[in-house]
């Protein structure tokens, strides 16, 4: 029997983690980000979001295509948002920072330069966050409550870390949300972290 595919913006039954995507992010955090995913919740569970689906050139050149428009995204369970060079731009683009600002109550992970779309958004008031130590005066200008550089920091549902493979403690702590703790466990042995 041949597997019909689903139309744009759904996927197979079960929870979604939206995962923004733009021109220069970090090929290195969205793939530990979707890997994480797949791994927890199979195939599908992620699903890169923007406001075109137009091919987008990574931080490394890569060439991806998102796999839906905000507008078509089914209700995500949660959020992950990778950095890279190209955040700063992208954090700028009202689009993602309405969508990032009505998805404030979702589980929530960002790395490195990711920080700077829900801090554009208004997300990180009030908020304990750690990041990477570059961006810890531009971070203290979103309101947070402390802001802890070099550090991976979980407050709540949102959890912060700085840029490249700690990006993995961000995936884990909404894959743990999403899909328990167990299947966040199991998706780090067979990646190899050690905790």
């Amino acid at each position: 029997m041949t597997e019909v595919p689903a139309p744009e913006g759904t996927a197979p039954e079960g929870p979604v983690v939206a995962i923004p995507v733009y021109a220069g992010v970090s090929e290195l955090e969205l793939g530990i980000m979707v890997a994480v995913c797949r791994l927890c919740g199979g195939e599908g569970r992620a699903r890169t979001v923007s406001r075109s689906r137009a091919s987008i050139v990574t931080a490394g050149g890569l060439v991806s295509t998102p796999h839906v428009l905000y507008a078509a995204l089914p209700e995500p369970a949660a959020l992950l948002i990778p950095g890279g060079p190209g955040a700063a731009k992208a954090a700028r683009d009202p689009l993602l920072r309405e969508f990032l600002a009505r998805h404030a109550a979702l589980p929530t992970g960002a790395s490195g330069g990711g920080l700077l779309l829900p801090g554009m958004a208004g997300t990180l008031a009030g908020r304990v966050v750690g990041g990477p130590a570059d961006l810890a005066d531009t971070l203290w200008g979103y309101a947070p409550a402390d802001v802890r550089p070099g550090e991976v920091v979980t407050d709540g549902l949102l959890t912060t870390t700085p840029s490249g493979l700690p990006a993995l403690h961000a995936a884990l702590a909404v894959a743990a949300h999403v899909w328990g703790e167990e299947a966040a466990r199991e998706a780090a042995d067979r990646l190899g972290h050690a905790g």
